[in-house]
């Protein structure tokens, strides 16, 4: 019997690659993926802390711009006290409406990926013409305001279409986070070039773990304590990639803030045997290695 697959990628098993280690001879590399989402008022897609009634859903709508207004800024606070980067996960709606807080990851340094116009749409039940628009929308957006085309993409909702990794090559894009099949980057194949999978986690991710498993912000700061100790170790076998995903609205809360204080301060504190960096910076370096 033979299934529909998707001809991304040809099945490895993490067994049988070759050898790769990340600058340094380092063999674990860690990245912190920082999404910041705006959302349309009264209409469209967002994540609930509680369900929603009839729009416009006042409740929902403000818990999520706590990020923006809040929870982000007690982030940057925080990534600056553990000197840590991040990488910026953006809806290009977020320059009109928090200008502020784009300026400030700006001055930070960080690395600014593009995360489509807003989470209120999800790309995978668009047209491709449509889907071409977004992401060129999008794109502009970034690179106008960054001074240089973002070299990454998320999409809102991990949501493809058929043709989402051709349109993302198409436009320029050197990698995508959408995929989470492995704990190394993995080459894939498009109609237009080659795309680079980077691994983005499902599990280490605030929105499937505390909102949709209902796990403790203690808990989850274990896990990712956990998952950082068991993979340094699987890391002296070959080189592996860590990422965390965070939301603002959700750990920028203060009592989550405080567990994931601890978390990635326990991550900060062996940097001397990590690769602690930018998603974007794997791209560059995987290009002729990988």
């Amino acid at each position: 019997m033979s299934l529909p697959g998707h001809g991304r990628y040809d099945y490895v098993p993490i067994t049988r690659r070759a050898p790769l280690d990340w600058p340094g001879g380092k063999r674990l590399a860690v990245y912190f993926g920082l999404n910041l989402e705006h959302f349309a008022f009264g209409e469209g897609l967002g994540a609930e802390l509680a369900p929603g009634g009839p729009q416009p859903d006042i409740l929902n709508y403000a818990w999520r711009d706590y990020g923006n207004r809040v929870g982000a800024w007690r982030m940057i606070e925080l990534f600056d006290a553990l000197d840590l980067p991040a990488t910026v996960l953006a809806n290009s709606a977020m320059y009109d409406y928090a200008p502020e807080l784009m300026t400030a990851f700006r001055a930070r340094g960080d690395e600014v990926a593009g995360h489509g116009r807003t989470n209120s749409e999800r790309q995978s039940v668009m047209e491709e013409a449509a889907e071409r628009v977004m992401i060129a929308e999008a794109t502009e957006v970034i690179a106008s305001a960054e001074a240089r085309p973002p070299e990454g993409w998320l999409s809102p909702w991990i949501a493809e279409s058929p043709v989402t990794p051709d349109l993302l090559v198409e436009a320029g894009y050197r990698y995508t986070l959408n995929w989470c099949m492995d704990d190394q980057p993995v080459w894939m194949t498009t109609r237009a070039g080659r795309l680079l999978s980077i691994p983005y986690p499902q599990e280490l991710n605030d929105i499937p773990a505390i909102m949709a498993r209902k796990v403790g912000a203690a808990e989850f700061a274990d896990m990712i304590i956990d998952n950082f100790d068991e993979m340094l170790e699987q890391s002296a076998g070959q080189a592996l990639v860590m990422g965390v995903a965070l939301h603002p609205y959700i750990v920028g809360q203060p009592f989550r803030l405080r567990q994931l204080r601890r978390a990635l301060k326990h991550i900060a504190d062996q940097r001397d045997r990590v690769w602690i960096c930018h998603a974007g910076e794997f791209a560059r370096y995987c290009a002729d290695r990988l």
